[in-house]
């Protein structure tokens, strides 16, 4: 059979059946003679943040791929590769690449040398033969250890090439390791022993589905949760035992009791310094359980350090502990600190979250919006900026993997890319993306594949016609030459693509909109709502 065919073959073998693309590659044709969906999109990046959802409200069980042009293609690609990189992502990336003649001649691109610097594996085809051995590499890297994007580059002079038949792939193990029984030991014990422990759950519970053991541990010991932003949603945040969960902006109950804490159990999370996410406090002692050992005393200094599966290694702990706590922990006494902080904290950010102002306070339509859908049936993602540090400090989501969180790299437009992926991949759920001005601004002409690509997502826009986040370090540029204005009728746009649009300025107006909005996606409509806010540039950081 011819190689594309081949390929299509094992793509379908292993489950996927989706492919994102931008033309020209030709597995396009072969995905689609193979019954695999192709969803075109008008920039690479946005098809590679599609493919980034899919993989990540599965956890991962589906494999997200892409697939571009070689040259241009490849390179506009790189920031969406980027991206799931830095956010530990598994996703299979299918360049097109220069003719092999030709490949490592510069100035051509060649895609899997460029891109190794940001990707968990990258290698060309260059021998039809190797395709399955090639795949099964792939493959293995992607269902195994810590995500991120794998690489197979096709030359553009092998798509007649032909590989040996019968086609010899089975899809691949996926395999999981635990932790070191010993420190197993040891971290149950410090962990029954603390006095004040918190436990910091990353995006690896996701992947390892271990969202009723992280609950049973919880419970068992009376612990406050906190997540990361991509562990949001791993744990309800309506549990009496809920801190949030925290990146630039946070509710107050996360660093006050991080600050208190004496053990800090990190699950299924790296650590990684950035301003996105929560800073550890200096001087507390530390349990760090991580799928990659490489993560150990990366960023912060641990006691115990527990390699493995979210999910085997808290399994192993409850055991751990259950031979000496047979019963949960009365949490009475926690569970009304943590309410107590949550109030008085709700009570000074209520004046905003339920303003009657006009232009409208961007908090009141978050507000409304909470209060208005379907959390148990809501996905939801924010874009950079001010948009997710007006989200997730009060976003209560109840049911895993219905919030896409993300920080590190922050790539502006992120949003509407996800919310389309998780859409394809979970048609059933209310699927919204919150951006700003600026974000569709970089991406917001994919609006139209939503339209044409007949994917009903919710789009949340938040216009104050600036650049509002930069207010404060931009104000000589902003006065002179008014440097951070922007503007646009952006629910017009959406509704000359085809989508529902519409543009609300008063508060009165906010649910109804809304309303309106999730009937539409009902109906199988895009949907972009533009709210008129202020510049508002106040968020919940520690010590507010």
């Amino acid at each position: 059979m011819k190689l594309g065919t081949a390929i299509a073959e094992i793509m379908k073998r292993e489950g996927i059946e989706i492919l994102c693309g931008y033309p020209v590659n030709h597995l396009i044709e072969h995905a689609a003679n193979a019954d695999i969906r192709p969803v075109m999109v008008r920039q690479e990046r946005i098809g590679l943040h599609m493919a980034d959802a899919i993989s990540r409200v599965t956890s991962g069980r589906t494999i997200g791929a892409f697939c571009m042009q070689h040259g241009p293609g490849a390179e506009n690609a790189m920031g969406g590769v980027a991206q799931c990189f830095g956010e530990s992502v598994p996703v299979l990336v299918l360049p097109m690449g220069y003719a092999r003649r030709l490949a490592n001649i510069e100035p051509n691109f060649n895609s899997s040398q460029a891109m190794r610097a940001f990707a968990k594996s990258a290698e060309p085809i260059n021998i039809a033969a190797e395709v399955c051995n090639i795949f099964r590499r792939a493959f293995t890297k992607l269902k195994n250890g810590r995500g991120g994007p794998v690489i197979v580059e096709i030359p553009a002079d092998m798509w007649n090439e032909e590989v040996p038949e019968p086609l010899n792939y089975t899809p691949v193990l996926r395999t999981r390791s635990g932790a070191d029984p010993v420190h197993v030991k040891l971290a149950a014990a410090l962990l029954m022993a603390a006095k004040r422990p918190v436990i910091y759950a990353g995006q690896g519970v996701h992947y390892a589905k271990a969202w009723p053991q992280l609950r049973r541990l919880a419970e068992r010991l009376a612990i406050p949760v906190t997540t990361s932003l991509g562990g949001k949603s791993s744990f309800p945040e309506t549990h009496p035992l809920s801190l949030g969960s925290g990146g630039l902006a946070v509710p107050r109950a996360v660093p006050k009791f991080l600050g208190e804490a004496d053990v800090i159990f990190g699950i299924g999370c790296s650590f990684t310094e950035t301003s996105f996410g929560i800073a550890m406090p200096k001087g507390k002692t530390i349990i760090h359980s991580t799928l990659d050992p490489a993560h150990l005393n990366k960023d912060v200094e641990a006691r115990i350090g527990l390699v493995g599966d979210a999910g085997l290694v808290l399994e192993a702990l409850l055991e751990e502990i259950n031979r000496s706590v047979n019963a949960d922990r009365d949490a009475s006494t926690v569970a009304a600190e943590i309410a107590a902080s949550h109030k008085e904290w709700l009570a000074k950010w209520m004046p905003k979250l339920t303003s009657n102002d006009a232009p409208l306070n961007p908090y009141r339509v978050l507000w409304d919006l909470q209060h208005t859908v379907d959390i148990n049936n809501t996905i939801i993602t924010h874009d950079a900026g001010s948009p997710r540090d007006q989200l997730s400090p009060f976003w209560k989501p109840v049911e895993p993997l219905s919030y896409i969180g993300w920080g590190k790299t922050t790539q502006l437009g992120y949003g509407l890319g996800l919310a389309m992926g998780a859409k394809l991949a979970k048609p059933d759920k209310l699927c919204i993306n919150v951006w700003g001005d600026a974000a569709i601004g970089f991406t917001g002409m994919d609006f139209e594949t939503a339209v044409r690509e007949r994917i009903p997502i919710m789009s949340i826009l938040l216009n104050n016609f600036s650049m509002a986040i930069e207010l404060k370090v931009m104000p000589i540029s902003t006065e002179k030459y008014r440097s951070t204005d922007i503007s646009g009728d952006y629910a017009a746009m959406a509704r000359a693509f085809g989508g529902h649009g519409e543009r609300v300025t008063k508060p009165e107006d906010i649910i109804p909109a809304i309303r309106r909005g999730i009937q539409k996606t009902k109906e199988g409509i895009p949907v972009l709502l533009e709210f008129i806010t202020s510049k508002e540039t106040e968020v919940s950081r520690p010590g507010t």
